[in-house]
């Protein structure tokens, strides 16, 4: 499937996730954008690259000013306040809220998180696996308002006959950042970054061109009931390595703080992802050098 001459209405086009996205589908299609758009200069980069804002908070519920009769929604906007109100009407009641104003839709795309999954140390995760409070040791709320929207989109989807798909998106990261982009934040301020204890912390980056080029598969595998899909990159990586890359990179020290009050290892296993969309094409070394030529290109021009 090729996502060309669709009328597509994206949440969250200004996060590190969805902006690249927006960026590249509005070169073909007509993107509408939903945010608060808070910070005037996102919303006039948007705007230069062809995508239609429409200031709303998803949180408040009024989907008034939304056009219903749209080809795609692209559901990739996420709220993290750490308060639960919020986050659950944020998260998960917009969500509903949003598949009930477009439901004549073809599809619906929800993107979700690995952070769903109880957490099972190296075990390469499956859809069918438990499901538990992955991220309470730094985000309180995360997991379950992620399990609660999806459970949501999951009613949604069978209330509406709206074909859906959730993507359960593992480490995402590129030139727009990303979890590795924060963690030579850290490096760089010359603070140590967390690793649990349980290691390897083996994870599955997947650089945002990758997220670009396997979206419009996962799209067209939308279906009723839901379709569930891991969201990872093909390499499993341990951020005990790709922190040590970082340096090797940089020039940059790097401290590691062992600690069980942070997130432990989340893989995934990628077979559905394969099967519906193909294979990732960028490595992780390389994703990793060029987010650092693109955020940080003095580091990489050290003597």
């Amino acid at each position: 499937m090729e996502l060309t001459g669709k009328t597509i209405l994206m949440t969250g086009p200004t996060g590190q996730v969805a902006r690249p996205v927006a960026e590249a589908l509005a070169r073909d299609n007509e993107v509408i954008g939903l945010a608060r758009f808070s910070d005037p200069a996102q919303r006039e980069h948007l705007e230069a690259v062809g995508v239609t804002c429409l200031p709303v908070d998803l949180a408040a519920g009024d989907l008034s000013a939304v056009p219903a009769e749209v080809d795609l929604v692209l559901n990739l906007a996420v709220v993290k306040s750490g308060r639960w109100e919020v986050d659950l009407r944020a998260n998960a009641e917009a969500a509903g809220l949003l598949m009930a104003h477009c439901h004549r839709a073809e599809a619906f795309f929800h993107c979700s998180s690995t952070g769903v999954y109880q957490h099972a140390g190296a075990h390469r995760l499956t859809e069918t696996d438990p499901l538990g409070d992955n991220h309470r040791a730094i985000m309180p709320t995360y997991s379950i308002a992620k399990i609660a929207a999806e459970a949501v989109v999951r009613t949604g989807a069978r209330i509406h006959d709206l074909p859906t798909t959730i993507a359960r998106l593992n480490v995402p990261y590129g030139d727009n950042g990303g979890w590795p982009a924060w963690h030579l934040e850290f490096m760089l301020a010359g603070s140590p970054v967390a690793v649990h204890p349980d290691r390897p912390n083996l994870f599955n980056p997947i650089h945002e061109q990758d997220i670009i080029a396997t979206l419009p598969a996962l799209v067209a595998a939308a279906a009723v009931p839901a379709t569930i899909v891991n969201w990872g990159g093909d390499e499993q990586v341990a951020l005990e390595d790709w922190v040590a890359y970082l340096s090797e990179l940089t020039g940059v020290e790097a401290t590691l703080l062992e600690t069980d009050q942070t997130i432990g290892g989340v893989t995934v296993d990628l077979t559905r992802l394969h099967e519906l969309a193909g294979h990732t094409t960028v490595t992780w070394k390389d994703g990793f050098r060029r987010m650092v030529a693109a955020r940080h290109p003095e580091l990489l021009d050290r003597p």
